[in-house]
C-alpha cells in the first residue's frame, strides 16, 4: 500500500511539474510582418514596440519581427492578417481592410508632416482607426509611410509634361495609380521586392518614392534623378487580426494600445533629422536632385478628387479635406 501511495505521489508531482511548464511556457506570441528593410527607421520603431509590450506584460506577450518581406509583400500582409495566419501587420496597401483608407493618399492633401499628423491625431483621424473591424481588423495607429516623390533614370520632372510617358513604378495603391494617370505617367504596379531589378532591366523608366526606401532599397543606384515634389503623403497603417486582439486580455490590450501610441511619438520624432541625413547622403553619391513646383501638378489631379467623391462618398472625402486644410496646432 505505501509503495502504491508513493506511486501515486510520484505521479501527481509529474503532473503538477508539467503543469508548471506549461503555465510557463504560456506566453502569447504575436507575429508582425512589414516590408520595410531590417534596421529601417520602420524596423526600429517595430523593435521597440515589441520591447514595450514585453516589459508592459512583464513577458507575457511577445512579438515577434519579420522585416523585409519575409511573410510577403504588404497586400498578402494585410490578407494574412484578416485571415489570421499573421496576427499584426505595417503597411501602405490597405485595400483589404478599408479602401477608404487610401483618403489619406488624395495628391497635395497635406501641406507637411505637421498637418499629416494633426488630422490623425483629430476627429478625422479617429473616424480611420474605426475603419476595418467589419472584416476582421482592429487599427493600432499610423506611422509615416512619408511623402513620396518622383525619381528615373532619364530626366529631372520640372512640370507635369516631363512625366508623360514615363513608366514609373508604383504600389497597387488606386490612388496612385489614378494620380500618376492624371499626370500623363504609365504606373506599373510592381511588388516592392521587385523595384531594383525592374530599374535595372528598364521594365520601368522610375519610382515615385519615400525617400528613406529610395536611399535603403539602393534604388537611387539606377534611377539618379530624383525631384522632390511631395505629391502624395501616404501612411504606413499599423493593424492588428481583430479577433486575435480581442483575445488578448483587458490588461494586454491595453499594453498593446499603449506601446503603440509611444512608437508613434517616438518615430514622429526621428523624421526632421532623418530626412536631412537622408538626403545629404544622396547627395554626395551623386544623385541629381531638384525641387519641383506643385501648383501645375495641383491642378492636373483635380480630377482624382471628384473621382473619389463619387467612389467614398463627397462627404467622407470633403471632411478629411476640410480637417487637413486646418493649420496644424
Amino acid at each position: 500500500m505505501t509503495g502504491r501511495l508513493r506511486f501515486l505521489g510520484a505521479t501527481a508531482s509529474c503532473a503538477l511539474l508539467l503543469l508548471g511548464a506549461g503555465a510557463a511556457s504560456a506566453e502569447t506570441v504575436l507575429r508582425l510582418g512589414h516590408a520595410s528593410s531590417a534596421g529601417s527607421l520602420v524596423d526600429q520603431a517595430v523593435l521597440r514596440f515589441a520591447d514595450a509590450v514585453k516589459a508592459e506584460t512583464k513577458g507575457g506577450v511577445t512579438v515577434q519581427d519579420f522585416p523585409a518581406g519575409q511573410l510577403g509583400d504588404e497586400g498578402p500582409i494585410a490578407e494574412g492578417v484578416g485571415s489570421g495566419a499573421i496576427d499584426i501587420g505595417l503597411g501602405g496597401v490597405v485595400d483589404g481592410i478599408d479602401p477608404k483608407l487610401n483618403v489619406l493618399a488624395l495628391p497635395f492633401l497635406f501641406k507637411d508632416l505637421a498637418d499629416a499628423h494633426a488630422v490623425l491625431d483629430g476627429p478625422a483621424g479617429q473616424t480611420l482607426k474605426a475603419l476595418g473591424q467589419d472584416r476582421g481588423f482592429r487599427l493600432l495607429g499610423f506611422l509615416d509611410s512619408g511623402f513620396r516623390d518622383f525619381a528615373d533614370s532619364k530626366r529631372p520632372i520640372a512640370v507635369p509634361a516631363d512625366l508623360v510617358g514615363l513608366k514609373l513604378r508604383t504600389p497597387p495603391i488606386p490612388v496612385i495609380l489614378d494620380t500618376l494617370k492624371a499626370l500623363g505617367a504609365l504606373p506599373q504596379a510592381i511588388p516592392f521586392g521587385q523595384v531594383y531589378t525592374s530599374l535595372q532591366s528598364h521594365v520601368v523608366d522610375g519610382v515615385e518614392p519615400e525617400l528613406r526606401d529610395y536611399q535603403d532599397q539602393k534604388w537611387f543606384e539606377v534611377a539618379k534623378y530624383l525631384s522632390i515634389s511631395n505629391y502624395i503623403w501616404t501612411a504606413n497603417v499599423w493593424y492588428m487580426n481583430k479577433e486575435r486582439y480581442d483575445g488578448l486580455t483587458a490588461a494586454e490590450r491595453g499594453a498593446v494600445d499603449k506601446a503603440a501610441a509611444d512608437t508613434v511619438a517616438w518615430y514622429r520624432g526621428q523624421l526632421d533629422a532623418t530626412y536631412a541625413r537622408v538626403l545629404s547622403e544622396l547627395k554626395a553619391k551623386g544623385v541629381v536632385v531638384n525641387t519641383v513646383d506643385p501648383a501645375p501638378f495641383k491642378a492636373a489631379v483635380a480630377p482624382v478628387y471628384a473621382h473619389y467623391q463619387q467612389v467614398w462618398g463627397k462627404p467622407f472625402v470633403d471632411a478629411v479635406v476640410a480637417a487637413a486644410a486646418k493649420p496644424a496646432p
